[in-house]
């Protein structure tokens, strides 16, 4: 499958990244009173890792990606959902960035992830 040395799928900085990105959308958006939109983005951004971790038990490379690219799919939604934010003024221009910087990072990680598993075939 990928690294030996990775035993588990909390070893992955792929999983890690997008499960520090679900802790930063929660406490951001914690105290929204738009409950639609806070259930939604949360739930975009935790299927993230989510996905990242089921794929990473399954018995081949390409069930492994195919999970990697509906994680990259959750991460895109919550990049939408950030800009969406933006423009209803649940977030600031300066937050905004920050958190569309770390859906940039996490879907950057994954793709190099999709990658070095299509290497190891």
């Amino acid at each position: 499958m990928i690294d030996t040395a990775v035993q588990k799928f909390e070893d992955l900085i792929a999983w890690q990244k997008a499960q520090d990105l679900s802790v930063d959308i929660y406490l951001e958006f914690k105290n929204l009173r738009d409950y639609g939109f806070k259930d939604q983005i949360c739930r975009a951004a935790v299927s993230i890792s989510n996905n990242i971790a089921e794929g990473f038990d399954r018995n081949s490379n390409a069930d492994f990606s195919r999970f990697l690219y509906i994680a990259i799919a959750s991460c895109s939604e919550v990049r939408s959902m950030i800009h969406l934010a933006q423009r209803l003024e649940y977030l600031t221009s300066e937050q905004s960035t920050i958190l569309l910087e770390k859906t940039y990072e996490v879907s950057k990680i994954i793709r190099g992830l999709i990658k070095s598993i299509q290497i190891d075939k």
